[in-house]
């Protein structure tokens, strides 16, 4: 009787934990979001909603190393399978990006799908450019609205360079995008 009452307790506390990321999902915490999954995760790997629900969250605030366990367990739905191909390749194309910034790996031969991520969007422009000169600083526009712009560089921090994208919006700084 006392196992199932554990077994009860330990069920309805994963569902609070679920309820309580999603509520907080909706209110644009992201990072607190990709936290709480995170410490539980092992605990929920077979729930593709809560795996998702991490994912998305991770990647909102750009904790895109962390979908390496929901691409591996996103697979037995066919929205799973989806959101784990989405999460490949933005994870793929910010190893390439970097890769090519740090490297100087030309991108240009490749053709991979797109996401509207802005990673994706700036990881298309800069394949765009083909065989070029190195540049300390890329600048981008948005193609479907000029008033979108990207800036790409690497920033030095210690002994690892880190991938900086900027977005602004006319000439005001929106969100700051740090990878490595």
């Amino acid at each position: 009787m006392k196992i199932l009452l554990l077994l009860f307790i330990f069920l309805s506390l994963q569902a609070d934990i679920k309820t309580d990321m999603f509520n907080l999902y909706q209110n644009e915490k992201y990072e607190k979001v990709c936290n709480m999954g995170h410490r539980v995760l092992d605990l929920n790997a077979r729930d593709e909603e809560f795996v998702s629900l991490y994912a998305f969250s991770c990647l909102k605030s750009d904790y895109i190393d962390r979908l390496t366990i929901p691409i591996a367990l996103l697979k037995f739905s066919k929205e799973a399978r989806s959101n784990s191909a989405y999460f490949s390749v933005i994870l793929m194309q910010k190893k390439l990006l970097y890769h090519s910034l740090v490297d100087g790996y030309n991108l240009s031969k490749l053709e991979l799908p797109s996401t509207d991520y802005v990673l994706s969007k700036v990881f298309d422009l800069y394949a765009k450019l083909g065989k070029h000169e190195r540049r300390k600083v890329y600048i981008f526009n948005n193609a479907k609205n000029p008033k979108i712009s990207y800036k790409l560089y690497l920033e030095q921090n210690g002994k690892l360079q880190k991938m900086v994208i900027e977005e602004f919006y006319d000439t005001i700084a929106v969100r700051r995008h740090i990878y490595w």
